[in-house]
Formats: structure tokens, sequence, C-alpha cells
């Protein structure tokens, strides 16, 4: 395990290399904090000596660029249901997946924001709005937004709840 100043010195010098990565993939500044904590964490944890810094900050690209991956991964797999119409026509699922992560990263980041906490955390529009700081009847209208402008964005079909 790493010591309080290897951390803090590795935080001053790839801090925002690694946040860039991060949002890269993930163009969610939730998800970005959530797997630069992580990354930092395995940093900490991880008591192999790196070679160089420029070792080092390979490392920790890597260990981000996987972080972000599994977090793509589990973020359908576990989360995203297609309409019963698109399920019963045939696709690559991978290639659908990944039209509907461009269609939601494309949505602004409030309608974003509340997509992501009701369809992939589960929260109902009340639990968004008090952890948003909104009123539950402004939730409800970005939710119907949001679903009519992926609505739109996947041709028709919208995500199912």
């Amino acid at each position: 395990m790493r010591n309080e100043a290897a951390a803090n010195r590795a935080l001053e010098l790839y801090a925002d290399t690694v946040r860039r990565v991060c949002f890269i993939h993930l163009k969610n500044r939730a998800d970005t904090e959530d797997v630069f904590q992580e990354v930092f964490l395995k940093y900490l944890l991880h008591d192999r000596k790196f070679e160089s810094d420029a070792h080092e900050k390979a490392w920790l690209i890597r260990v981000a660029v996987n972080a972000c991956k599994d977090v793509i991964k589990s973020f359908f797999r576990k989360k995203v249901t297609l309409s019963e119409t698109l399920a019963a026509e045939p696709f690559d699922l991978r290639e659908r997946e990944s039209e509907v992560l461009s269609a939601v990263l494309a949505l602004p980041e409030k309608y974003r924001d509340v997509i992501y906490l009701r369809y992939y955390e589960g929260y109902s529009a009340v639990e968004i709005a008090k952890t948003l700081g909104k009123n539950g009847n402004t939730i409800y209208t970005w939710l119907d937004r949001a679903k009519k402008q992926l609505k739109e964005a996947l041709g028709g079909e919208t995500l199912g709840e």
C-alpha cells in the first residue's frame, strides 16, 4: 500500500489526465468522479513499484480505461431494456447498445442525469428530486422531455420501464 505522500504526488501529476480519460469514455460527471476515485483507490492499494513516471502514468490510464469499460458494460447489460417491438426485430445488440448510449449522452446534462438516475440506478422521480434539490414536477417534466428526445433520436423506439 502506498503512503499519503505518494498518493498526493500522483494526484498532483495525473489527476487531470485520469479525469479527462474517464470523461471522454463516460461523458457523465457523476460516473467520471466515481471511476476517478476508484482508479486512485486502486493506485493506493497497488504495492508494486513502477519503473518510471511514464510507466506509472500509463498504468493509471490503463486502469481508468478498464474501469470505464466496466461501467459502460454493466450500464447496459443490467439496466437498459428495449421495447417489445424492437426486441422482436433482428439486430446486433452491441450496435444497438452503442446507439442508445450515444443518444443518452447527446441529451442535455439535466435530462441525461435524470435518465441515468431513473433507468440505470432505479431511483423514483421523488428520490431524484430530493437528490438534485428540484421540485418533483420538474423531474417528471424532464423525464418526459428526455424520453421524447430519446424516442426521436432512436427512430421511434423508447427505453422500457
